[in-house]
Formats: structure tokens, C-alpha cells, sequence
């Protein structure tokens, strides 16, 4: 019979077991109770909560700004072509001379921040002087007439708030890529009141092409910038409850005509901004390069006079007419879908700052009032959520987004199957159109201008591909080069547990650096 060992040896298995037990459970508990670990935890819902005012702040600010040009414009309706040309003139004369960095949308630049390894381009899309700048100029915007919104902008200004904190400097809080998309996301759910949205726009907007990773930045973000939304503004949907529904299977072919209708006017919208954006053709591009504040007055005076020739329908962010339009109060004329795009055109190709997704809703509301037209058995309510839905996923090829961004801003749960079917009918119309997405299209543009701007190459700047690089190998190396060994990402995760007894026992330890053999 084999032998049971001495007492003492026993003893001495029994305390080994123990040891290696509470060596365990302290490795495990240190990040809970260390107060390094709480402090970092501490700061991060401190940006977000910052962030999420940030975005009410914008909400509260656009608001009043479109409500006093409304009011100008039934006071003294010739002012507005004062104003609107002035205006814009102002934005681009500031943006190009003091804030490079603000103008357009904002997406597009927090995009190029998530991809880049350069903390130099960083700081040229995401900084203090972004955030005041983007808010100011996005303000003067709208007080001018600009057909813009304010959720592109607080996109921007989210990723800047929280990549403040990011870096060496502050902890290593969390990576700086996630922190980035973070911010986006939280600004999202803040300006919309839509957390799920910010989410998945985190996932399916912001992380395209990089793995995204549910870690507890990106959720403590969206959480606490919603719960600052909800106490300031209230429990509130953004277009009000819509109950309309569509039939079945009747109303198969209102999602499919929304789907292809809306894919097709999305996909061709993209195209002509990504070539609006390379530059406009023949004399005209050439006055716009040489004379950028000329031709941004021109814009205005041009979205004065489409919003008089419209009786003011195409200035702002088309909410209240799409709102209007919902609740049957006010129907959309059939030539709204066309003047909204042009004057969305008008402000892009001005170089203003501000987004283009709410009035790209307003537009999706044009598109569903006019196929409402053609099918007058159905709830036309009903067909402009399907027609918001599908110009949203059109433009932005992110299908699972919009549908969701429309159902929280609509409160209409019944219409989850027809918004799901008319999103991915528009993505697949709107991908043979255009094949890379707007946003990223806009994206690796910027990051190859600036990119030779840094470099000091004389080439001019080329347009951006037709396919989507791979963002590895073509950004990273082509762009910008290996990462250089002060700028490598070795940021860790808030709750995970250092190894080792040295980091056990010392909180200020660096974690181990990441095995790049591979």
C-alpha cells in the first residue's frame, strides 16, 4: 500500500495549497481594491460625463441657433441673404486660418484618429481647440442657414473629450484607439437619446475595419453620456412616437421600393460627395482652390436663395419638417428630397463645418413622402420611416446602425422587420453604386493629405481609392510607416490583472510589452 506520507509533510501540502490560493485571489482582487485602479476609473467617467454634457450643450445651442434664423427670416426675409453668405464666409475664412482640423463633418476625422499610429495627426483632428471651435463654427452655421447637423460635430467632439486622457501620461486608462471610439459612440447616444445606436455605431461606423472589443470604456461611455442626456433633456424621442406600420405582405413593396429608391439616392449622394471632395471640375475648382472665402459666399447666397425659393423647408437640419411630416401635420412637397440635397451639397463643397446625418434623414423623409405618392393605400408615416431608414444606410452603408438609430428616434418597435429589410435592400443597391463608404472614403483622404503635408511632399494629394485598403498594411504602412516605438499602443484594460509578483506587489509596474514576433 503506498504510503501516506508524515504529519508534517502533510502540513507543510496543506499550507503550499493555501499559499497558492490567497496568491490567487490577491492577484485577482488588486484591481478592485488598488486605488491607482479607481482613480483611472474615476477620470473615465469624469470625460464621459463631460462628453455627455458636451453633446447637450450642442443640442441646446442648435437649437436656439436654427429657432433665431427662423425668426429672422419672418422678420426681415431679405436678411437672410446678408447673412447666410456673410456667415459662411466668417467659418471659412476661421476654419482655414485658425482651426484646421473642424471643418466637414467630424466622422470622418474621428475615423482617421481611431486608425492612425501618429499622436501628430491625432492632434490635428481630436484636441481642446477642436472641441470649442467645432461647437462655435457649427453654432454660427446654422444661425446662418446651412443645411448641417450637429451629430457628426458631437461625434468629433466626444473622440476629442476622451482622448484627453489617453497616453502615457494619465495611466494607461485604456487604449487610445478605444478611447477614441468611445467618445464617438457616446456622442451618438448623447445627441440622438439613442444608446443602443451609439453601440452599434461604435461597432459598425467607427470600427469597420479595425476588431472592436467590448471593453468597458466604450460602455461606460455610451452609459453615462446617456444618463447625462436623460437628465438634462428628459426621457424624449427625437422625432416623437410614431405607431404607423406598413401591412404584410402588402407592404413588401414599400420596403422595397424605399430599399432601392434610398440605396440608389444614397450610393449616388456618396459618390458625388467623394468627388466633390477631390475637387470640383474645370474653372470652378479652380476658383474654389484659389479663393476658398469667395466661393464659400457664393455657397451661402445659394442656400439663401434655394431656402426662399422653398419657403425656408431647406435650412437647418430638416428636423422640423421631418417631424412635421411624421405626425401629418405638414406634408413634404416632391421636389424636398431634391433641394435638401443640394443645399447638403452646397455646404459640404463649402468646407463649413458640420454633419450631414440629420439632414440626410430629412432627405430619406423626402424620398418616403414621394413613393407615399404612388402608393396611397398605405400609412405614409409608415413609408417615411422607411425612406429615413433606407437614405441613412444609402449614404452610410451601415445598415444595423441606421435601423436601429431610427427605431429609438421614432419609438416605432413594430416596424423592426420592414426598417431590418429596407436597410439591407439600400446597402445592397448603394454598394453597386459607390463601393467604399462615404465616411471612410473622407477619411483616408484626410489622412493622406495631412500625411504628405507633415512629410513636406510637393505631390499633389491623391484621390481617395476605389476599394477599401486594408487598414494594416495600406494605412499603417503606406501612409504612415511602422509605428515608431514611443507611439506603439501597450495601453491594458482597465479590470485586467497584472501577472507576476513584482506587479502584484508594485501598481506603477509597466505591463509587459506585446509580442510583435508574430
Amino acid at each position: 500500500m503506498p504510503s501516506s506520507g508524515t504529519p508534517r509533510e502533510s502540513i507543510s501540502a496543506h499550507t503550499r495549497a493555501f499559499k497558492q490560493l490567497a496568491r490567487g485571489g490577491r492577484r485577482y482582487a488588486l484591481p478592485w481594491l488598488s486605488p491607482g485602479r479607481w482613480r483611472k476609473r474615476l477620470m473615465l467617467v469624469g470625460v464621459t460625463l463631460l462628453a455627455g454634457l458636451a453633446a447637450v450643450v450642442f443640442a441646446i445651442g442648435a437649437d436656439l441657433a436654427i429657432e433665431v434664423h427662423r425668426l429672422l427670416y419672418h422678420e426681415a426675409w431679405w436678411a437672410t441673404l446678408i447673412v447666410a453668405p456673410a456667415g459662411f464666409a466668417v467659418i471659412v475664412w476661421a476654419t482655414r486660418r485658425y482651426f484646421p482640423g473642424t471643418e466637414g463633418s467630424g466622422i470622418p476625422q474621428a475615423i482617421a484618429a481611431s486608425l492612425t499610429e501618429d499622436n501628430r495627426i491625432r492632434r490635428q483632428f481630436l484636441s481642446i481647440r477642436v472641441i470649442v471651435a467645432k461647437m462655435v463654427l457649427t453654432f454660427i452655421g446654422l444661425l446662418s442657414g446651412a443645411s448641417i447637423g450637429r451629430e457628426g460635430p458631437t461625434v468629433q467632439v466626444g473622440a476629442s473629450i476622451l482622448n484627453l486622457i489617453s497616453g502615457k501620461k494619465h495611466g494607461r486608462i485604456a487604449p487610445t484607439r478605444d478611447l477614441i471610439v468611445a467618445g464617438g459612440g457616446a456622442g451618438v447616444a448623447a445627441a440622438f437619446n439613442t444608446p443602443l445606436g451609439g453601440i452599434l455605431f461604435a461597432i459598425e461606423e467607427l470600427s469597420r475595419y479595425r476588431a472592436f472589443k467590448a471593453t468597458s470604456p466604450t460602455l461606460v461611455a455610451v452609459i453615462f453620456a446617456g444618463l447625462i442626456s436623460l437628465a438634462t433633456l428628459g426621457n424624449y424621442t427625437y422625432f416623437g412616437q410614431t405607431l404607423a406600420s406598413v401591412s404584410w405582405p402588402d407592404g413588401l413593396w414599400p420596403v422595397l421600393m424605399c430599399g432601392a429608391a434610398g440605396g440608389l439616392a444614397g450610393g449616388l449622394m456618396t459618390r458625388l460627395l467623394i468627388a466633390s471632395y477631390r475637387g470640383l471640375p474645370g474653372r470652378v475648382g479652380q476658383f474654389a482652390a484659389d479663393r476658398p472665402v469667395m466661393f464659400a459666399a457664393i455657397c451661402g447666397l445659394l442656400t439663401a436663395l434655394t431656402g426662399l425659393a422653398t419657403g425656408g423647408i431647406t435650412w437647418g437640419t430638416g428636423y422640423a419638417e421631418s417631424k412635421a411630416a411624421l405626425e401629418g401635420v405638414e406634408a413634404l412637397p416632391f421636389y424636398f428630397m431634391f433641394a435638401k440635397a443640394f443645399v447638403i451639397w452646397l455646404a459640404f463643397i463649402s468646407g463649413i463645418p458640420g454633419g450631414i446625418f440629420a439632414p440626410a434623414l430629412a432627405v430619406g423623409a423626402g424620398i418616403g413622402a414621394d413613393i407615399a405618392l404612388l402608393l396611397p393605400g398605405e400609412s405614409s408615416s409608415a413609408i417615411l420611416v422607411l425612406g429615413m431608414v433606407s437614405f441613412l444606410a444609402g449614404i452610410t452603408q451601415s445598415p444595423i446602425t441606421s435601423l436601429v438609430i431610427v427605431m429609438e428616434m421614432t419609438a416605432n418597435h413594430q416596424m423592426l422587420l420592414p426598417l431590418m429589410g429596407a436597410a439591407v435592400v439600400s446597402q445592397g443597391f448603394s454598394r453597386s453604386v459607390a463601393p467604399v463608404p462615404l465616411y471612410d472614403a473622407l477619411a483616408i483622404g484626410m489622412l493622406k493629405d495631412i500625411t504628405r503635408q507633415l512629410r513636406g511632399s510637393s505631390q499633389p494629394p491623391e484621390p481617395p481609392e476605389t476599394e477599401m485598403p486594408d487598414p494594416h498594411e495600406a494605412m499603417l504602412e503606406e501612409i504612415m510607416g511602422p509605428p515608431r516605438p514611443d507611439e506603439e499602443d501597450t495601453d491594458a484594460d482597465l479590470d485586467a490583472p497584472k501577472q507576476g509578483s513584482e506587479a502584484e506587489m508594485d501598481e506603477s509596474a509597466p505591463p509587459p510589452k506585446p509580442d510583435t514576433s508574430s
